[in-house]
């Protein structure tokens, strides 16, 4: 039996904290978010300005990682293997860093460069640390766009509703195996964290 066929075969809660992971993976949520903040920081012109970021910083990184994998150098799309990330996630670093140039540059709405500043300095913080110890991308993306929606929809229900969020998809990738509860915990607190303070450089 390979490894598709054991996953479609799984019920219950590992069924459900596999659909969790990929639900909120965090190349799904980088392509989501900045659309969205665009839209609610400039209407239409902000959501394609939105578009473009999620190209560049979600998109470039989700194919290099799909290639990886379908080449056999990856073992899935969610990095599970800690020795692996090291490329894909420069490769990561890159595409935001030329992404946050180019909104700044060409007069992106303030909000959504200040998101993406947010997601480089959740990789300047996480990628140092994932050379030696396997700290979740899962939960510090979650986590971090929670904060960023706080700023753009109702504070206090967007927060609630968030932390629940997070929490699932800390849960979803404990009860997979795939990370010990120190460290989807370290995950969150370092993606909120840097979010937190990328909103605050910028005034937000």
């Amino acid at each position: 039996m390979t490894g598709r066929d054991a996953a479609r075969g799984e019920k219950g809660p590992t069924a459900l904290a596999r659909w969790v992971t990929g639900l909120f993976a965090p190349q799904v949520l980088v392509i989501v978010l900045p659309p969205a903040v665009g839209l609610v920081a400039d209407g239409w012109p902000g959501a394609g300005w939105g578009l473009v970021a999620s190209a560049l910083c979600g998109g470039i990184p989700a194919g290099v990682i799909l290639a990886g994998v379908r080449s056999g150098r990856l073992d899935s799309h969610h990095l599970v293997d800690r020795a692996s990330r090291t490329r894909p996630l420069l490769v990561a670093v890159m595409a935001v860093l030329v992404t946050l140039v180019l909104l700044a540059s060409l007069g992106a709405p303030r909000l959504l460069v200040a998101t993406v500043t947010a997601m480089l300095a959740a990789l300047a913080l996480t990628v140092p640390i994932t050379l030696r110890w396997k700290i979740s991308f899962h939960a510090a993306v979650s986590a971090g766009t929670v904060v960023v929606l706080a700023e753009v929809l109702p504070a206090a229900p967007t927060l609630v509703a968030g932390m629940l969020i997070v929490a699932t998809v800390c849960w979803a990738r404990v009860r997979l195996r795939h990370h010990t509860p120190a460290q989807v915990a370290a995950g969150a607190v370092a993606g909120a964290g840097s979010a937190w303070a990328a909103l605050s450089a910028f005034g937000l």
